[in-house]
């Protein structure tokens, strides 16, 4: 069974709102465009910012692989792992997690989903150029 892609808009918060009709209006209209998905549902194309709803998990897998079976060996291990990881793992873990709460905050409820401007989103088009293409000819047709 295919799905068929469809374009939907995410309602914003009023002060987003106004501020984007500011920026529109002072003529700085830049289309920022957002891909989230998991790894079970690769995309094809650029985007702005990719998000990995499984990243999180992956992560927590990449700590917890080939642990001791005793707790406190385990918990030694991971610690450790954390340690050596630096704030380059820090910093994984907290876009990881960011990644997973922005689109959770955006109400995206499937994937693949390309969102333009945090108010357009396309589910189910695993290709950005065409999700961006139906949502620009849907702004053109519902102004």
């Amino acid at each position: 069974m295919q799905h068929r892609p469809f374009v939907a808009s995410i309602r914003l918060p009023l002060l987003a709102s106004l501020a984007a009709a500011t920026i529109l209006d002072a003529g700085i209209a830049a289309a920022e465009t957002w891909v989230i998905t998991d790894q079970s549902h690769p995309t094809v194309g650029d985007a702005d910012r990719h998000v990995l709803l499984d990243a999180p998990t992956r992560l927590e897998i990449e700590l917890a692989s080939g642990l001791p079976a005793a707790p406190e060996q385990a918990t030694a291990v991971v610690q450790r792992r954390l340690k050596q990881g630096g704030t380059d793992l820090q910093r994984r873990i907290a876009a990881a997690y960011q990644g997973v709460t922005d689109a959770w905050s955006l109400g995206i409820t499937k994937v693949p989903a390309v969102v333009v401007d945090r108010r357009y989103v396309v589910y189910g088009e695993a290709n950005v150029e065409r999700a961006v293409a139906r949502i620009e000819q849907h702004k053109r047709e519902q102004p």
